[in-house]
């Protein structure tokens, strides 16, 4: 059976996320020291002290969550742990390409940070709004999306679950129209715009260069992209996370790609365990682990022995 690194998205972070190792292995700390040094702000305190204000910020949480995942990372790493695939899920990707050594450490947090900034800029251009459709087919969500307008579906999390992205009042119609098709919920998210769509396609040409300028390796282990939900070599990681930028996230067919590769269990690494919920709920076969702490790593090595 093999093994999958999964890491996460905007929405995991937490004051205090990444502390514990830090604190534990010069591994994980040295991660920080380059972090700061990366982007020009001490990314370790605002991880470890917040506020939480600051840690919601686009242009500082995704730096701050992308270093905290591959902090996790390398205290995983001196266990002797190595996936067969890494998958992240949006800004997770960054983490999951850095994991994978198609890029550095350092360019993941740097690329991440001008992607905040620029895709904060967007939204601050175009306003809009994301939201979540629980218990409709998705199908049924892609429908509504295509017939009220500038609405698009944004994140496939899991069978059921469907981010849907766009101006605020195109997603609030999508959410009564869904309420009168029998959706079992639907949840505002608090996020700053209209990720994953079209409305922040002016952070693609702003982040092109940093993307492009960026020496990309073949990963090693196999990057699958939940942009196009292949397994993709380096000449395509730049398009790639680009297209990201505005299109939608399919984590649901990328985890039944990784699954059809053998894949049984997902190993998420870093803060929270959102990934980790989202897994069970494509496929309750899966055996899931989250590490985002010392005792985390205790109960992967606990699970991989038990193996």
């Amino acid at each position: 059976m093999k093994l999958a690194f999964c890491f996460p998205g905007q929405g995991s972070q937490d004051v205090g996320m990444g502390l514990a190792f830090a604190e534990r292995f010069p591994e994980a700390r040295a991660v920080y020291d380059e972090a700061a040094e990366a982007v020009g702000f001490d990314v370790a305190r605002l991880c470890f002290e917040g506020p939480i204000e600051e840690l919601t910020k686009t242009e500082l949480q995704q730096p701050a969550l992308v270093a905290t995942s591959l902090a996790c990372l390398r205290a995983v790493e001196t266990r002797g742990v190595r996936p067969d695939y890494v998958i992240g899920h949006s800004v997770g990707e960054y983490s999951a390409l850095a994991a994978s050594g198609a890029m550095t450490d350092r360019d993941a947090v740097a690329l991440v940070h001008a992607r905040g900034a620029a895709t904060a800029e967007a939204a601050r251009n175009h306003p809009g709004a994301m939201a979540a459709v629980l218990g409709l087919e998705d199908a049924v969500v892609e429908e509504l999306c295509a017939d009220v307008g500038n609405v698009w579906p944004a994140n496939y999390n899991c069978p059921g679950q469907l981010v849907v992205s766009g101006e605020t009042t195109a997603v609030d119609r999508v959410l009564e129209k869904a309420a009168d098709r029998g959706a079992r919920r639907t949840v505002k998210l608090r996020i700053s715009g209209a990720f994953h769509s079209p409305l922040v396609a002016g952070a693609v040409e702003r982040l092109r260069p940093a993307v492009e300028a960026v020496g990309w390796k073949d990963p090693s282990p196999p990057f699958m992209s939940t942009v196009t939900a292949k397994l993709e070599p380096a000449e395509r990681i730049a398009a790639i996370l680009l297209d990201q930028l505005t299109g939608p996230v399919r984590f649901t067919h990328a985890v039944r790609e990784l699954v059809a590769e053998g894949v049984g269990t997902f190993v998420e690494i870093g803060p929270g365990q959102v990934l980790s919920g989202l897994l069970r709920r494509c496929d309750r076969s899966l055996r899931t682990v989250s590490v985002g702490d010392p005792e985390g790593l205790v109960k992967l090595e606990e699970t991989l022995s038990a193996a």
